[in-house]
């Protein structure tokens, strides 16, 4: 029995640790095991794409209708493209899959085996984000992809569609496909902190998608509340509003990329603070 022991502790000694990209194979393997994943990104696509594709249609029916100038410009093709009910849905879709990937976990037990295995319980932190991040940063790419071209395959047949090289096009494309990683990482902190699978949600929902509507557009540090936003800084990029600066209460391009840099660092450095201080 002594050496037996003796035997399993050397064993066990002599193991290397987990490095970190073995735990983010191992959170990917998670992740990929799970039956919702795949479901996940089909239903988005399918949603995405086909707000877009009847936004465009609308647009496509009513041209006709449409005065000169309007027409000339066709200043409503990115935004068809981008329709902000589409993306509001891919919002909450990311931000709840961030969330599950961590309260799901807690709520299992599995996390006690996770954290006995890898006690490093930052780098496990980060390993799910890392897998989140690129997971939905592909899934968003692909959904702005798709909704960019259906929404100007339909407008071209009124020569009205635009092509990524033109002005805010790209800008458009890159803060739609980023904001499933950044809705999604937001998503994965709030996990860490609040650890509750239908508080969690409720509170995802609410700060990335109800919370904008609180503050007023016109007392200064309302405005300045509300272009915080990952809502309103993807709006402003997406160029949503239309083309008149005074639409976007003076939120810039810069700053709203630094929200959509802000919020998830925010939310990962929490989350990495409060799980080497709480009990799993």
């Amino acid at each position: 029995m002594t050496s037996t022991t003796a035997t399993t502790i050397a064993a066990a000694v002599d193991e290397p640790p987990a490095r970190f990209l073995d735990l983010v194979a191992a959170e990917w393997i998670k992740v990929r095991s799970l039956r919702s994943t795949p479901w996940v990104i089909v239903l988005v696509t399918l949603v995405v794409t086909g707000f877009a594709a009847a936004r465009a249609l609308a647009d496509y029916n009513n041209f006709p209708r449409y005065d000169a100038l309007t027409q000339r410009e066709h200043a409503f093709s990115l935004g068809d493209a981008f329709p902000a009910e589409a993306y509001l849905t891919l919002m909450l879709a990311a931000v709840s899959v961030g969330a599950i990937a961590v309260v799901s976990e807690y709520g299992s037990g599995l996390i006690r085996t996770t954290t006995v295995a890898v006690p490093a319980r930052g780098a496990v932190v980060l390993a799910k984000a890392v897998v989140q991040a690129v997971l939905w940063t592909v899934i968003g790419t692909f959904v702005a992809l798709c909704s960019f071209s259906v929404a100007q395959a339909i407008l071209s047949g009124r020569d009205a569609a635009v092509s990524l090289g033109d002005p805010n096009a790209l800008r458009a494309l890159a803060a739609s496909a980023l904001l499933a990683p950044v809705c999604a990482l937001v998503g994965l902190g709030l996990g860490v902190l609040i650890r509750h699978s239908a508080t969690t949600m409720v509170a995802g929902t609410f700060v990335l998608l109800l919370l904008p509507v609180f503050f007023s557009s016109r007392k200064p540090l309302s405005v300045t509340f509300a272009n915080a936003m990952v809502r309103n800084a993807w709006q402003r990029l997406a160029q949503i509003y239309g083309t008149p600066a005074e639409a976007y209460n003076g939120a810039t391009v810069a700053g709203s990329w630094t929200v959509f840099v802000l919020w998830p660092l925010v939310a990962l450095a929490l989350a990495l603070v409060v799980v080497r201080r709480r009990d799993v």
